[in-house]
């Protein structure tokens, strides 16, 4: 499992690219990729193109993304998710938190 975070050209966008399995074992990498990080972006994206799995503990970790960004009103995306993460994404009502694409 690999995460990944890269900034825009112009650091207002942090994105956050999740490999393999998003589970409990990837929390401390995943809080990592935008808690460390040296300028607070405007929005996070997290790309889910090359994730294989996600489990109840990835939606805490995005959730936790959420309140770090901003709260209620954040500008948080979850982009290229499989047919699968998306019906888990819809399950958990997540796409009235998230911008989800």
């Amino acid at each position: 499992m690999a995460v990944e975070s890269v900034y825009s050209r112009d650091e207002n966008k942090l994105t956050i690219k999740v490999k393999g399995r998003f589970d409990f074992g990837t929390h401390q990498t995943f809080r990592d990729a935008y808690e460390r990080q040296a300028v607070k972006p405007e929005s996070v994206e997290v790309d889910l193109r090359d994730a294989t799995y996600l489990d109840s503990s990835a939606l805490g970790m995005l959730l936790l993304l959420r309140d770090h960004v901003g709260g209620e009103e954040p500008n948080v995306s979850v982009v290229n998710a499989s047919s699968d993460v998306r019906k888990i994404l819809a399950i958990s009502n997540f796409e009235k938190l998230f911008n989800i694409s």
